[in-house]
């Protein structure tokens, strides 16, 4: 019964996988009939490239920008959202909704509100005296935008991720703690936090996974890469904006591959150590 499932998988998954590593070992130039093998050139390459130590900086700094920030604010909002009031169910809506919006639309809209001149922000900035900063020209400024767009973005997911945590805990203990005397602050750091353990360690897993894969709000706010070069921004510009080095773009592809399969050992080996499965 497993059969045609694996056929899939192998087909649509490792197969391409296997491809795309012996591809990183060609010099091969896209619509060129020919390619030819140069073994581990393309790596030497990347890794002693004068841009290779800016490509794995940014792509650090928006991964846990936008890990840290997603997973801080949506906690935050999941203890806000967990509770009995009028509207709550409307407010989880509304939380969630960016999460399913296209990235496509998301990045145009935030394009305008970032806009200097027409921008919603550069509107109330004028409005106190101040200017707008320059987003777009700044490669600093531009990261900062995209990674505020990516948390906004993927806050809902975390935030309904945290809340079903949350709504999951035994409020018979909640009420021991209560009755101890344990105040709020040491209820949440002394059982609420270590019992959504399973739930941070979850969400930590994926949203890393997501934040090293993002492409659409990078390729719409900012198409030239200034300043947001991350590995798999890098490895579409490589091959489809310009150079049209494809075996390049394949090595640059690998060693994302690579990243993340060292990066979730490290979670599943380390982490999962700390997490309190009730």
């Amino acid at each position: 019964m497993a059969g045609p499932n694996l056929v899939l998988i192998a087909l649509f998954t490792y197969r391409p996988l296997f491809e795309n590593i012996y591809y990183s070992t060609l010099n091969w130039t896209l619509g060129a009939t020919t390619a030819t093998s140069v073994g581990l050139a393309n790596y030497r390459e990347f890794f002693t490239s004068p841009d290779a130590a800016s490509i794995l900086t940014t792509t650090a700094v928006f991964t846990v920008a936008t890990v840290g920030g997603s997973m801080v604010l949506g906690l935050m909002v999941a203890l806000v959202l967990n509770r009995r009031v009028r509207g709550v169910g409307f407010a989880r809506a509304a939380v969630f909704s960016p999460f399913v919006l296209s990235g496509v639309g998301v990045g145009l809209v935030w394009l305008f509100i970032f806009d200097p001149v027409v921008g919603v922000i550069g509107a109330l900035l004028r409005a106190v005296g101040r200017t707008s900063p320059e987003w777009f020209n700044d490669p600093t400024l531009t990261l900062v935008m995209v990674i505020i767009v990516y948390v906004w973005k993927n806050l809902g997911y975390v935030a309904v991720i945290y809340l079903a945590g949350l709504q999951s805990i035994n409020k018979d203990l909640l009420e021991a703690a209560a009755i101890d005397g344990a105040g709020p602050r040491r209820t949440f750091f002394s059982i609420v936090l270590p019992l959504l353990s399973p739930t941070t360690f979850f969400v930590l897993l994926t949203s890393i996974l997501n934040s090293l894969q993002a492409f659409d709000l990078l390729r719409i706010m900012n198409p030239l890469g200034r300043g947001t070069n991350t590995l798999i921004y890098e490895a579409y510009l490589q091959a489809f904006a310009g150079s049209n080095r494809v075996g390049y773009s394949a090595t640059i592809s690998t060693v994302l591959f690579g990243l993340l399969v060292v990066l979730t050992i490290v979670q599943l080996v380390l982490l999962e150590r700390r997490v309190h499965y009730r």
